[in-house]
This record gives C-alpha cells, structure tokens and sequence, in this order.
C-alpha cells in the first residue's frame, strides 16, 4: 500500500472537497492567560483562521501579541462547516460557557447525514492545576462580602460561634461515617477560612488576606517536616511528633507545655490534651486529689489517654447509644401521644 500523500502534494479537486477541520479550544480561567499548552500554541499557528465571539475573552491581548489574527465573530454551526470548506482549519477560542449552542448544533448536523462534517477536535490549551477551584471560591466570598447586606456587616466575633459549630458538625460526619456529608461539612469549615480571611482584609491596622493565610500555614507545614523538606530523618510516627513538638516549641517560645492548650474546649478534650502533653515530655505529674465526680472525671480521662482512646468520642459514641436507647423506649408512646394531637 503506498503512503498517504500529504496535503500539499493531493490533487487540487481533492483539497477543495475535504470537509476540513474544527478546533474548538477551551481554556480555564483560573490559570494566567497566555500560559498555553504547546499543541494549542501550534493549531493557533496552523489555523486559517481563529475566531472568538468574546471580544474581551482574556486569551485575546496575549494570542494578539504572538501575532495570531483574531476575529470576533459567532458564527453558526453552518457557517462553520462552509468556513472549513477546502480542507481549511478553522480554530473557535470557546468561551467560559463552552460554546454549547455551537456544539449542539455541530452534533444535529452530523445527525443529519446530510452534510459532509470537518472533523472534530475538542482541545484543552490550560488544565487547572489541584486546587483551582479555591480561586473560585475566592472570588465568590469577595463579591458576597460585597455586595450580600448579611455578609458584608459580619465581624470575626459575630462568626465566631459558626466555626465551633461547623467544626462539631465535621466531627459527627467523621464519626458517622458518611462521605457526602463529610464532603460538604469539610466545604462549611473551608468556608469559615475563607470569611475569615476575606474580613481581615479589611482592618485598617493589621489586615491580612487568605494568601497571607496560606502562605503561613506552607511555610509552618515546611518547617515542621523537616524530615519531608529537609536532612532529618524519621522513620516512625513518634519521630514525626518528636520533630514537630520540638520546631513547634521552637517557634512559639513556650516555656510550659501547657502553653497553646485552649482552655475552653471540652473538659474531657481537655484533660486528655493536657495528659497527652504531660506524657509526650515525660513529665511524672500526679493527679490532683479532690472530691467529686470532676476530679473522678479527669481521672478516667488520663486513663482513656494513656490506653490511646479519646475521651471525648468515647463518650459521644456512648450518648448516641442512650439517645438511641431513649427514642427506642418512648416511640410507642411518641407515637400514641402524635394521634391524640392529630385527633
């Protein structure tokens, strides 16, 4: 069988009659424009012609300065099938939509059987990177700070108490075990951050914006991975805590390891942190002696610690259990008590 011929070499009748070609180009706004795949970089090149129906599409200044010749135009799908006519390649920069009516009507064209179709190529110019959708989110809390009458009055303190509460509601997704909700209560924390942070930005004496937020908590994850970033080793979970507990002291100065315990959390979350802390420096601290169920508490608490259960989950597991117990014992009488009403 002999070779192909190429397109410069096939009769002149045949180069009119092929169907040609159409790219249709997409690339995503979350990555700076003009950083192009090279591929997108050489159908631009190769293109009889590149049309763009967004005249302010942000890929336009930058494919303008590498000299590629750009018309706004919104053609049909007709009109893009005649425009490939003659073996011509005809590239569509697409818009943020994707250019559906375009497609749906290429896709009825070919159904039809009627018209000789180019060929189709979907191209991808920029591929967001892991991540990306953050940017989104971004931008959509700075335009509900803006312009939303409830977001745009809300202070850290005001807030405060969403975060303790989107916080426990993560918690109860983990220990359920479901992943949709885990998803979208892992969106609810996120989105606390990112309020957060958008609200900082606003103080007239030391604003901060949620890059600066980010770019903290890299340059800490770096710092305290010294075995991941660094010349350290460490081949166990405990040294991974040995080198974290040690940069961490480092860093905050502390001169208790108490220090940075939040005092307010649960008492049983409590008195397990500051048992964990008390075992991890291999302090010999004995428990105070006192009377009441408090000090009978914390006893059990250091215990749970010490046998690496958490205090605080065990006992949540438990009340769900009563609460089961509880629903289990009054549903006849809940139920009776729903037809009185209804009567």
């Amino acid at each position: 069988m002999s070779p192909e011929p190429s397109p410069g070499t096939r009769p002149q009748a045949d180069r009119e009659a092929a169907p040609g070609r159409i790219v249709l180009l997409t690339t995503s706004h979350r990555v700076a424009p003009g950083l192009l795949s090279w591929p997108a970089w050489q159908a631009l090149r190769t293109a009889d012609a590149v049309l763009c129906a967004d005249g302010a599409h942000p890929q336009l200044p930058y494919l303008r300065e590498a000299g590629i010749a750009v018309a706004q135009e919104s053609p049909t799908a007709q009109d893009l099938v005649d425009a490939c006519a003659g073996g011509r390649t005809v590239v569509v920069v697409a818009t943020g939509e994707g250019e559906p009516a375009l497609t749906d009507g290429l896709a009825r064209l070919a159904g039809s059987g009627r018209v000789a179709m180019p060929e189709l190529e979907l191209l991808p110019a920029s591929y967001d990177l892991p991540g990306a959708r953050l940017l989104d989110l971004v931008q959509v809390m700075d335009r509900i700070r803006a312009e939303c009458p409830w977001s745009s009055r809300q202070t850290h303190e005001g807030l405060a108490k969403y975060g303790i509460e989107e916080a426990y509601e993560l918690v109860e997704a983990i220990e359920a075990g479901d992943r949709e909700e885990l998803r979208e209560e892992l969106g609810d924390v996120l989105l606390q951050v990112v309020f957060h942070s958008r609200i900082a930005e606003e103080d007239p004496d030391a604003p901060f914006s949620v890059d600066d937020v980010a770019g903290g908590i890299v340059a800490k994850l770096i710092h305290r991975h010294p075995h991941v970033f660094g010349d350290e080793q460490a081949e166990t979970p405990e040294d991974v805590k040995e080198h974290w507990l040690r940069t961490k002291a480092e860093e905050k100065q502390r001169t208790s390891v108490t220090d940075g315990v939040p005092l307010g959390q649960p008492g049983l979350a409590l008195a397990a942190k500051l048992a964990s802390r008390t075992r991890t420096a291999g302090l010999d601290v004995p428990l105070p002696r006192g009377e009441g169920i408090g000090y009978e508490l914390l006893a059990l608490a250091v215990r749970a610690e010490a046998d690496g259960t958490d205090p605080e989950a065990a006992l949540r597991a438990a009340a769900r259990a009563y609460r089961d117990a509880i629903k289990a014992a009054e549903g006849p009488r809940a139920a009776d008590a729903g037809e009185e009403d209804e009567g």
